[in-house]
């Protein structure tokens, strides 16, 4: 009897611990990174990873990749295959807001998926080769302008991508219509500083966290940021879009979002431990190296940002006749 007895306490007690709302993180996660290695998908991830390490009863996560469509495919299996999996974190970031407000994502909706945190953000930019000709953003406009079909941009995604809509508002301030550019989309960060490193394009449209990535070699030359001001770090040298006479700003948050089944004890979990994460003394320093800036919103707060968002974005879009009305 005592054998049997052993068995019903143990299962009684694993019951009660898998019941329990309050219980612990698991062990481990899952932080799904919807583009292949290299870009700002991929750092965001990586980011959570390092800070989540060693925080009282957060998870270890585990890094895994599913590209396509930038970010449709993770988008769609987690919502139509995985929508309760407590343990499955995917990222995100201002360009899949974006894709989602232009209906790239077909007829997906905010409240599709749950919001957990924001966690970073960083800012458009432009590149080029170091061994380029142009040395500025002008340079790299008034050769858009003399000729729009020689200059080849990479971009992630395709047109009406966050990546296509910076390079066309800096276009269109510099009188050069932006359906006459030509654009070779990309999937993530990562594809586009390899594609331009082989000159497969002359130049990029991209996030300054990725661009980090690449400058460090000594082959990429960042033209200019779209930030407010000039940003602190490896990039201080790089003159804003504004400061050479383009009034662009592109700030990109970064984060993670979970399936839109998930138990609302799981998901609180989730949202405490980016809480507890942002909190610590170690966090600020891990962004900061990792080429994000501060920006901190969980639950909630981050739902209500990401449909204000959604919200901007379609009154953009309409001006570049961009938008797949429903």
């Amino acid at each position: 009897m005592r054998p049997m007895r052993f068995v019903h306490t143990f299962l009684a007690i694993l019951g009660l611990a898998l019941a329990a709302p309050g219980g612990a993180q698991p062990r481990g996660a899952e932080c799904l990174i919807p583009s292949k290695p290299g870009g700002g998908m991929d750092l965001t991830c990586k980011l959570a990873q390092k800070a989540l390490h060693g925080q009282p009863g957060a998870p270890e996560l585990q890094l895994s990749y599913l590209p396509g469509g930038v970010g449709a495919v993770a988008w769609h299996t987690i919502v139509s295959q995985r929508r309760a999996e407590a343990n499955t974190l995917v990222t995100f970031s201002g360009g899949s807001v974006l894709n989602l407000a232009l209906g790239k994502f077909g007829d997906a909706d905010v409240d599709d998926v749950r919001w957990v945190a924001a966690f970073g953000a960083d800012y458009g930019m432009i590149a080029v080769r170091a061994d380029s000709p142009w040395q500025s953003l002008d340079d790299l406009l008034n050769a858009l302008k003399r000729d729009p079909k020689k200059v080849l941009i990479g971009m992630s995604g395709t047109v009406g991508s966050q990546d296509w809509i910076k390079m066309a508002l800096l276009a269109q301030m510099a009188g050069i219509d932006p359906r006459k550019m030509r654009f070779v989309a990309l999937e993530g960060g990562g594809e586009q500083f390899i594609a331009m490193q082989e000159n497969h394009v002359q130049a990029v449209s991209g996030d300054t966290s990725e661009a980090l990535l690449y400058t460090g070699g000594g082959k990429v030359r960042v033209l200019a940021v779209l930030s407010e001001q000039r940003l602190p770090g490896a990039l201080a040298n790089v003159k804003t879009a504004r400061e050479q006479g383009y009034d662009v700003v592109w700030p990109v948050i970064r984060g993670v979002w979970m399936g839109p089944d998930v138990r609302e004890a799981d998901y609180r979990r989730w949202v405490q431990a980016f809480d507890n994460m942002e909190a610590s003394p170690e966090f600020a320093e891990k962004r900061a190296r990792a080429g994000l800036y501060p920006f901190s919103l969980t639950g909630d707060a981050l739902t209500r940002y990401i449909k204000q968002s959604v919200a901007g974005h379609h009154r953009q879009a309409r001006q570049f006749k961009l938008l797949r009305e429903r």
